[in-house]
């Protein structure tokens, strides 16, 4: 069991938590959520004992292990992977470390002997002796091949490295287990997996995570950080997002009956007071107009941003045409002959194991990398947007957000940009920072918003969940889904997948799979779908 008991923490006048007492138990599954910056990952930092809250404590059980995902990707450079991951579980690690000492002594002690036995037997106790049985079955699981178990980490690529620190977190069983958006970088498949070892998962896990798909096959309980309090409720992510709008509605129905009373309370008191037959009724609805009052609503860190595109024509049947293309990652991916139609009303989800495959096929579309062979023919009915999953070009410049997004309107009026970027959550002065001090999530809003402004009639994204947090991921996923044109995009979100396409395109080396399903349903038709053992 892990205890938080009256912990506060602000930095200046900033509060973002204040007086939390909170109890996590074994065999629960917790997801963190809230907005960008309330405070997610910090509280994860205060439960591992990384930061000192302002007051209060956390506390263990006596003899319990706790095991936190590593945010440092290149901590363990000069270490194995099978190495790595053991060193999850520090003791099991050090006594196998004491091992390989001793018995590398030309001869032992009477001492060393002894020593000896005792490291043997404690070794043995906590599965020693199944630790790299234990340790390979995590990595596999998690997309790495057994060929890479004894390679050097400072010789993995990223997104290896990144599968390698959640294999090192989850080895060993740990009592309890603190996991910072651990579905970054993985692929669908090695997702799947995880979701499956969590739901088995016996001890306690305290995850915080954007992708509403894996928090509500995974989490038992919602730990929401929002007004400066932290709240635990039963039920995944889908049960407390309903819970929390009948709430919040509740609460505002609540206020404007309230507000109608004390307008129909004021106006008879206006109407009688001076009336002596009536002054008795005005008097007592006077005492109950001083008791009345109307709930202060605090105000949530939660923004939507306004996610709305519409089209300045209706497309054609035929939006896109390829025919015997090659798609061609500039490096050793390639995928030849590739044949395919876009027709209005497809919305196709690009899938595959490859991303650098699927940026190549949204080049070649976008007509940003000329076709090497083949045709690619657009409508004539057809303006197409683009939002690119590297999008740093279009913010190397000094222009105020203002003037950013004055580049990509037909409307020149500064009132208009500042209320389109006020939608958009870029409100006061926020509105006249510098483009290249963007965040990540802040630059995917600039560019979602120069696609609104395009009104264009057929949508291309690469990734464009990337970076943002649940509130925007829900804002564009609706906005999609309002959308009545053509949309092809990728997306590592399976809600967001499974919501709006009706069609899957796989593209791999080896071949194109191009079909009129759900998402869930090219999910299903995969053999053995997050089921690596």
């Amino acid at each position: 069991m892990l205890n938080v008991s009256n912990v506060s923490l602000q930095y200046g006048s900033r509060v973002l938590f204040k007086e939390v007492n909170l109890s996590f138990q074994k065999g629960n599954c917790y997801g963190v959520i809230g907005a960008n910056g309330a405070g997610k990952s910090t509280f994860l930092k205060i439960l591992s004992g990384e930061l000192e809250p302002n007051t209060g404590e956390v506390t263990k059980d006596s003899g319990e292990r706790m095991a936190v995902l590593k945010q440092d990707h290149f901590a363990f450079e000069e270490f194995t992977v099978l190495n790595t991951v053991m060193m999850g579980f520090p003791e099991l690690y050090e006594l196998a470390q004491k091992r390989e000492q001793l018995y590398a002594l030309p001869e032992m002690t009477e001492e060393q002997g002894m020593e000896a036995m005792e490291v043997e037997t404690r070794f043995g106790e906590i599965g020693g002796y199944e630790a790299d049985s234990s340790a390979a079955v995590l990595l596999k699981g998690l997309g790495i091949p057994e060929e890479f178990h004894q390679s050097m980490m400072k010789d993995l690529d990223a997104n290896m490295k990144v599968r390698v620190l959640l294999a090192q977190a989850l080895f060993g069983n740990p009592d309890i287990l603190l996991l910072d958006e651990p579905t970054n970088h993985l692929d669908l498949e090695s997702i799947a997996w995880l979701e499956d070892y969590l739901e088995r998962f016996e001890n306690t896990v305290i995850v915080v995570s954007h992708d509403r798909h894996f928090l509500n096959r995974v989490c038992t309980h919602t730990c929401d950080i929002d007004y400066g309090k932290i709240n635990i409720y039963g039920g995944n992510y889908e049960f407390w997002y309903a819970a929390s709008q009948l709430a919040q509605k509740q609460r505002k129905d609540q206020n404007r009956r309230a507000e109608e009373k004390i307008e129909e309370l004021k106006a008879f008191i206006r109407r009688f007071a001076s009336n002596a037959s009536k002054a008795k009724q005005a008097t007592s609805r006077k005492k109950l107009l001083d008791k009345m009052t109307v709930d202060e609503m605090p105000a949530s860190s939660r923004k939507f941003p306004w996610v709305n595109f519409k089209m300045d024509r209706e497309p054609g049947k035929i939006v896109l045409e390829l025919k015997n293309a090659t798609i061609d990652d500039g490096a050793d991916l390639v995928v030849k002959g590739l044949d395919f139609s876009l027709a209005n009303g497809d919305r196709v989800a690009l899938v595959g194991e490859y991303d650098t495959l699927k940026t190549a096929f949204f080049q070649l579309i976008a007509e940003e990398t000329p076709a090497p062979e083949g045709v690619l023919k657009w409508g004539n009915t057809i303006s197409y947007s683009y939002f690119p999953k590297n999008n740093d070009k279009y913010f190397d410049t000094d222009l105020s957000l203002v003037d950013w997004l004055r580049q990509y309107s037909k409307e020149q009026d500064e009132t208009f940009i500042r209320g389109f970027l006020g939608r958009m959550l870029f409100t006061g002065e926020e509105a006249l920072k510098c483009a290249n001090v963007l965040s990540g999530g802040e630059k995917v809003r600039c560019m979602l918003s120069r696609m609104m402004l395009s009104n264009a009639n057929c949508l291309l994204l690469d990734e464009p969940t990337a970076h943002l947090d649940l509130e925007a991921i829900t804002a564009l996923n609706n906005g999609l889904n309002a959308f009545p044109g053509p949309i092809i995009f990728c997306t590592q979100d399976h809600e967001f997948a499974q919501t709006v396409a009706n069609r899957v395109l796989e593209l791999n080396p080896a071949g194109v799979v191009d079909r009129s399903i759900t998402f869930d349903e090219w999910v299903e038709s995969k053999k053995g779908f997050g089921k690596r053992k």
